[in-house]
């Protein structure tokens, strides 16, 4: 049995006093980000074209890829020529509180409209809030 000596603690305080913190001051200063961090999902709506790829494989079912409601005019008829359709717009609605942070649907976009910020500070008290709606 180890034999005990009352003024050990005191010279561990004094120790740690000379020491270098352990812990972060993270809301005092930025924190330090790994490169291949995976943060919240962001939606380019002009690179998307409507697969739906990322509705497929994200496995917390919190994508939906949804018509827009603001669609371009088609192009004016050229004489003698078909015109081509529109291309359609499509909106992002992305669940961050079902959101798992797994980039699958980053992954795999053909047209790289998501991508994944740096951006994690995401708490919310409603839940509502969490349900963004990109335009």
């Amino acid at each position: 049995m180890k034999k005990k000596i009352p003024g050990r603690a005191l010279g561990e305080a004094v120790r740690q006093l000379f020491k270098k913190p352990a812990t972060s001051a993270y809301p005092f200063s930025k924190a330090k980000l790994q490169p291949r961090f995976r943060g919240r999902i962001a939606f380019e709506q002009e690179k998307c074209i409507g697969c739906k790829m990322c509705v497929r494989v994200c496995p917390a079912k919190a994508i939906d890829i949804v018509l827009s409601a603001d669609q371009p005019p088609a192009p004016a008829p050229v004489e003698g020529q078909t015109t081509p359709p529109a291309k359609k717009k499509f909106d992002c609605i992305m669940n961050l509180d079902r959101c798992i942070y797994c980039a699958q649907c980053v992954e795999v976009c053909p047209k790289k409209a998501l991508i994944s910020t740096d951006d994690f500070e995401l708490a919310q008290l409603d839940r509502k809030a969490l349900r963004r709606h990109y335009k």
